[in-house]
């Protein structure tokens, strides 16, 4: 069975590669990545806050507020740059007595496309049986100044 690039059910991806070439260093260029991430959406999204957690082995989240988290998960060369409705046990406490579900949907809705369009360079166009997914470059996104 084949495998690609992990993220969180239900979240918004956009993809990257990491090594444009051989001779590039990957983990300086993840560190770069990671730097750009965190400086990019929180000018884009102000709630958001740093935050240095995981979502299981591979999801690493980066930022945080009150609805989402934001964060970067690798394999073989390729980013999943995601945004997902937070899935910790402090913010469905805080569902229980504030209910905060649907306006974390709701914000998700409303800031996805914008997410694409600042860190997307990748796009999803399938997979195969064997699990492997298939990418095309999003021309409009390589044509516009980050």
């Amino acid at each position: 069975m084949g495998r690609s690039v992990s993220y969180p059910t239900g979240s918004v991806v956009a993809f990257r590669l990491l090594d444009e070439g051989e001779d590039q260093d990957v983990d300086w260029a993840y560190e770069c990545l990671v730097d750009e991430i965190i400086d990019t959406a929180k000018a884009a999204f102000p709630s958001f806050k740093r935050f240095d957690g995981w979502r299981g082995r591979e999801d690493r989240i980066l930022l945080r507020n009150a609805f989402a988290d934001s964060g970067i998960s690798t394999y073989c060369g390729l980013a999943a740059i995601w945004l997902a409705e937070r899935d910790d046990a402090r913010y469905w406490e805080a569902d229980f007595y504030n209910p905060r579900t649907a306006r974390a949907r709701h914000w998700l809705g409303q800031v996805s496309g914008r997410f694409i369009d600042l860190f997307g360079e990748l796009r999803l166009i399938g997979r195969l049986s064997n699990g492997e997914a298939i990418f095309e470059r999003d021309v409009a996104a390589l044509q516009q100044p980050k």
